[in-house]
Formats: C-alpha cells, sequence, structure tokens
C-alpha cells in the first residue's frame, strides 16, 4: 500500500515521540478550549463598561 513521505515522517515521528499527541492536546486546550460563560456574568460585564468616544484621540476638556 502506497505512503506519502508525508504520511511514513509523521509515523516514524509518532512512533519516536508517544507522547506527541498529548502534547499537543495540552497545547490545544490551553489556547483554543475555553471555559463556558456565565451570562449573568457577561452582562455584568458589558454593564459596566465605559462608553468610547467616536474619535478617541481628540479629547475636548
Amino acid at each position: 500500500m502506497y505512503q506519502s513521505d508525508i504520511t511514513q515522517f509523521l509515523t516514524q515521528l509518532k512512533q519516536q515521540k508517544p507522547q506527541l499527541e498529548d502534547q499537543q492536546r495540552k497545547g490545544r486546550a490551553l489556547l483554543w478550549d475555553k471555559q463556558p460563560v456565565d451570562l449573568d456574568e457577561r452582562e455584568r460585564q458589558q454593564a459596566s463598561r465605559v462608553k468610547q468616544t467616536s474619535y478617541v484621540y481628540y479629547q475636548n476638556f
């Protein structure tokens, strides 16, 4: 059965480093997997936000 060079490389890499997939999952969880959003907390944060002026670099005091 034919396997491309990339498939052979990945198979060999996984055999050499069996912990690689676990490290990838931990990295993904760290950067991408988020905790569920608490809707009450989100509403409170949005209500306490100060509205930004239309042109932020000029402030007429």
